[in-house]
């Protein structure tokens, strides 16, 4: 599954969305970013922790994130990366660690790295979502959160009708309006070592969701 949209659509179409990314998504997916920056200074606790960025962009979220959560960012688009490498620089974001280029799906990452893994409004734009998902397991420790924000297709209805007669542009454009939570679902079922902890709908109009996966420790997922 995932292979109708590639590496080389997503880096043009993002590369193309580069210089006025902001302007046109900042407000829109606000909402998104509060939740996930929420529950990622839960997950990595009062002490801070170690956090995975995925799709970090123009680093809208950068800021937001409490300063004693020492922050790695990727993304595959390198004109994004430039302007989120200016915002860390002109709010002298020292707690960001590094901002580079990688894969999702193949990450030059040790296993058991971070605290949190946080991906907004990613896993519907990559070409292989299960590969990535595992990526982010991989590099998550026991006890971890996997910390998703995304749009989720809908079940039924017109709201249904409309993302399947628009999922052909929209891959043009660089995502899946279709994708469905059976999916993310299934994976965490198939993977084993993760359990879902929370699906909540977001604005606007609950098109959105938070959902976060629990990392399993290894007697857990024995036990389980």
């Amino acid at each position: 599954m995932g292979g109708d949209i590639n590496k080389v659509g997503v880096a043009r179409a993002y590369a193309l969305w580069a210089p006025v990314y902001d302007f046109v998504f900042g407000k829109v997916f606000a909402p998104g970013r509060s939740a996930a920056v929420h529950a990622a200074a839960a997950a990595c606790g009062p002490q801070g922790g170690h956090l995975l960025e995925v799709g970090v962009g123009t680093g809208l979220s950068l800021p937001d994130y409490p300063r004693n959560i020492r922050i790695l960012g990727i993304d595959l688009s390198e004109p994004m990366l430039r302007k989120a490498h200016q915002r860390v620089a002109d709010q002298s974001l020292d707690n960001v660690e590094g901002l580079a280029v990688m894969d999702a799906a193949a990450m030059a990452l040790p296993d058991r790295s971070f605290d949190a893994v946080v991906a907004q409004f990613v896993i519907t734009a990559v070409p292989h979502p299960e590969a990535t998902l595992d990526e982010f397991a991989r590099v998550l420790k026991p006890g971890g959160e996997i910390i998703l924000v995304n749009h989720i297709g809908a079940e039924s209805g017109a709201r249904w009708l409309f993302e399947r007669c628009f999922a052909p542009l929209a891959r043009k454009l660089g995502w899946r309006p279709e994708f469905s939570f059976a999916r993310l679902a299934d994976w965490a079922a198939g993977h084993g070592g993760v359990r879902i902890v929370e699906r909540r709908p977001l604005a606007p109009l609950g098109h959105f969701a938070l959902i976060r996966f629990a990392r399993l420790d290894t007697t857990e997922t024995r036990n389980a």
